[in-house]
C-alpha cells in the first residue's frame, strides 16, 4: 500500500470541494474588492479579531511547530506568549487606522501617508529581510 490511502485523498478531495463551495457561496453577493476584503462594513470587531488570529495560527503553523520543536527545542514558544498581545495592540491600533483611511495593506498605508516610492521600498525590505532570516536559519542548521 502507498504512503496515501484512497481514504486520504477522498478526505482531501471532500474537504477541497467542501471549502471551495463554501467559499463561493458566502461571497456570492461581493460586488467589488471591498465588499469582499471588509464585508461591506458590517463587520464587528470579535469577528475581525477571530481573523486577525486565524491569519496568525494558519495551517502551516500547527503544521510546522513539532518539526520545529523537535529540530531546534522549546525555546521558540516564547514568540507563541507574545502572540495574544500583538493580536491586541494590532486590532486596537491598526485596524481602526486601516477602515479610515479605507487601505487593504500596511504597503497600501506607506503609500497613502508617505509615496509609491516608500511603499516599494517596504516591501522590498519585506522580502529581503524574509529571505536573509530564512537563509541564515537553513545556514545554521
Amino acid at each position: 500500500m502507498g504512503l496515501v490511502s484512497t481514504l486520504d485523498w477522498a478526505v482531501l478531495l471532500g474537504t477541497t470541494l467542501f471549502i471551495v463551495v463554501y467559499g463561493v457561496w458566502k461571497t456570492r453577493g461581493a460586488a467589488d474588492m471591498d465588499t469582499y476584503f471588509r464585508g461591506d462594513y458590517t463587520l464587528r470587531w470579535p469577528t475581525i479579531g477571530l481573523s486577525i488570529m486565524a491569519t496568525q495560527a494558519s495551517a502551516i503553523t500547527f503544521l510546522s511547530t513539532p518539526g520545529q520543536a523537535f529540530e531546534d527545542g522549546m525555546r521558540f514558544v516564547q514568540f507563541y506568549f507574545g502572540l495574544p498581545i500583538a493580536m491586541v495592540v494590532i486590532s486596537a491600533v491598526f485596524v481602526p487606522i486601516y477602515y479610515r483611511l479605507k487601505v487593504y495593506t500596511a504597503y497600501e498605508y506607506l503609500e497613502h501617508r508617505f509615496d509609491v516610492r516608500v511603499r516599494t521600498l517596504g516591501a522590498l525590505l519585506f522580502v529581503w529581510a524574509a529571505q536573509t532570516i530564512r537563509t541564515d536559519i537553513k545556514r545554521a542548521s
